[in-house]
Parts: C-alpha cells; structure tokens; sequence
C-alpha cells in the first residue's frame, strides 16, 4: 500500500502569497529558504554562450565532478576521488539516492525535530521509518551523541544538518568528532545535509568527511550558489557505493540539466559576488535579531549560519500555520509555520528566511512589528 505523507505547509502559504500578489498586493516572500538573487553573472553570460552553441543532451560533465572534488580539498582538507561525486538534480534527488542505497524498507533512521520538512517524508515515502529526537534549547536545537548513545535498539541511520533548517544552528567540532565516533561503533550510517554550507556567521561548518570518511555527503547549488531553479546539486558517497549511487541516478532521473552544469562550473569561481550574498545575509540576520525581541519574540535558535530565524511564538498561538495565514493575510508578510519542521512542537514556532534584500527585511519588520504589538496585547491577560 502506498503510504501517506504529509503536506509542506510553507507551500500553501506561498500559493496563498502569489494569489494575493496577483490580486495587486505587496507581498514579501519570507516564506522559503531561496535566495532573491540570482546566479552569478558569469556563470549565466556562459549559459547564454551554452545556448547558442549546444544541443545539449544528456550529460554528466566531468569537470564539474573534479571541481567539487578538489573543493574539498581546498575547503576542509579531504581528499574525494572525483568518482564519488554523483551529480544530481539537486539536494532532494540526492537524498533519494542516499537512502536507497544505505537502506531496505523498514530501515529505522533517526533525526532531529526540529529539521526539514522533506526529511521525514522522504523517509516515510521509501517506506523507512523516522525516528525523530526532540532537540531543543539545552541541545542547541541539534542532535547530540549522547542522544545516539541511547537509543536502544540503535537506528540504521542518522541524518544530521549543519547549519541545520530551520534553525540555522551549526554542530560544533568536538560534537561532530563525538557523533561520527558513535556512529561507527553502533554501525550506523551516516547521511550529512550540508547544502547551506558557505553560509556561516558565527564559526565555519565541519563537513561530516573530517570525521567520518565513509558517510554520505548532500549539497546543492541552491543556497551558496543562489541557483535554486538550476536543479543541480551532488551527491558524495563512499567508493562501495558508487555503483548502486550511479544506477539509481541514471535510472531515476537520468542526468542533472546540461546547461546547470555548465553554469555551476563557472559559479564554483564567483566568490566575490557570492560573498557579497552572504554580507547582505548577516545585515538581514543583524536586524531581525535586533527587531524580533522588540516584538516579543524573544526566544530564537541560535542562527550560527543558513538564512533562517526560526522564533518561538507559542504565547500567542498553538496554531502557526493560521498565524501564519493571518500574519500574511493582515500585513502581507509570508513566513513558514513551524509545524513543517516539527509535527510535535512546532504549532508554536515560526520560521522567517532573511535571504531577501535588506531593503524588504527593513520593510517586513516595519510591517510585523504593529501586527505582533496587538497580538502581545490581546493574548496578555489584564
């Protein structure tokens, strides 16, 4: 029987902010973690070369592979033989890839909650089954090896994120070292989502790699690269698997578009203007921690990096998907409830992504702050 997965709440409510847009009103859109920019300008002057001079077809571009492989070296000293880089189209094809080559139905793969959406249904949808660790404050909102320790029986797999969605926090070093160590003493497998990488305010993000030479590695071109309607993304896997990650590419999606490909070589080598995204996200980041508090949404995981504020508002609702209509709604701000990342806890949080311009982050805080001061006022008794 085919099983039944959950919606991704945070897209009806861009459905509903694109309607309202439509219908001629401002509308912000805070609500996905997909930077306002676009590819870098050269990466696109050599698409439109691209265009006029190939077919194009299907291909997997061996320079690219080498180039991501020699990142590694370059970015965390790890050797990658360009042969484990399966190119993807993008981190959620990469994810499939990933669990079907580690796991049989059934398999039991833990996580943390809060964590991407699509994490959990991915798992329910190749019919593994989620084991989902409640992470909050006192664990930086991350799994910890103590956690891993104890479970009993120990999971198959575990997926970590860092920086984390939709907290932004990162994992720090020793606790990496420490998750990596329990990891391979239980057996248990190791799937590392490091598509926010590059985007650090705080301390530079571990690859999994540096501890654990043996796991699988997720990235894209989506947050860094700001290439998120390129669908091109990777996929890095241990030498056993290479085959089985090779068959399942070619026969599930084939190959990444040729023209990405193309472009995200080039990108690997606009850091100027890639960097410049990322001062515009620490401005953005900068305001909101300073207006949020103001507004009373005092308690927010620590955003060591990504582009997201994820804010506990449970003083004012249990319910953050009607919040966050209402929020929409009323003052034409789209943020993301926090019941996608946390079926459990998360009808008290919210998620706001901050890779816009500053220019809309200054606009989004004038437009909530009036907004959550009458809300404060109707929900505090007298």
């Amino acid at each position: 029987m085919p099983v039944t997965i959950d919606p991704f709440h945070a897209i009806t409510i861009s459905r509903l902010a694109h309607q309202l847009g439509a219908e001629g009103r401002s509308v912000i859109h805070m609500e996905f973690g997909q930077p306002s920019t676009g590819a870098p300008a050269a990466a696109i002057s050599a698409a439109h070369r691209i265009l006029d001079s190939d077919g194009m077809g299907y291909w997997e571009s061996p320079a690219l592979k080498a180039r991501i492989a020699a990142h590694y070296g370059e970015s965390y000293g790890v050797a990658v033989d360009p042969e484990r880089v399966i190119l993807t189209c993008g981190a959620s094809p990469a994810f499939v890839l990933a669990l079907s080559c580690l796991f049989s139905p059934g398999a039991r793969v833990a996580l943390a909650r809060p964590g991407y959406v699509a994490y959990r249904n991915t798992l329910k949808a190749l019919h593994l089954e989620p084991v989902e660790l409640a992470c909050g404050e006192a664990e930086r909102f991350q799994i910890t090896a103590d956690a891993i320790e104890r479970l009993d029986p120990a999971p198959d797999g575990l997926i970590i994120a860092s920086p984390a969605n939709p907290t932004g926090t990162i994992i720090l070093p020793d606790e990496m070292r420490a998750l990596a160590m329990v990891c391979k003493r239980r057996g248990i497998a190791l799937v590392s989502d490091e598509i926010y990488h590059g985007l650090s305010y705080t301390l530079p993000a571990d690859s999994i790699l540096q501890h654990a030479p043996d796991a699988l590695v997720v990235n894209s071109f989506s947050k860094y690269f700001s290439m998120a309607g390129w669908r091109l993304g990777w996929l890095i896997v241990p030498e056993a698997l290479v085959d089985a990650a090779r068959a399942r590419m070619g026969n599930l999606f084939l190959t990444p578009p040729s023209l990405a490909q193309h472009a995200g070589l080039i990108a690997f080598d606009c850091r100027e203007e890639l960097e410049g995204h990322l001062e515009t996200y620490a401005r953005n980041r900068a305001l909101l921690l300073e207006a949020l508090p103001q507004m009373g949404l005092k308690r927010i995981a620590p955003p060591d990096g990504a582009f997201y504020i994820y804010t506990d508002v449970g003083h004012l609702t249990n319910d953050s998907l009607a919040s966050c209509e209402a929020l929409l709604r009323e003052t034409g701000v789209a943020v993301a409830p926090g019941l996608d990342f946390d079926p459990v806890d998360g009808k008290g949080f919210i998620r706001i992504s901050f890779a816009v311009s500053t220019a809309l982050v200054k606009e989004a805080i004038r437009r909530m702050q009036p907004w959550f001061a009458e809300k404060s006022r109707v929900t505090t008794p007298a």
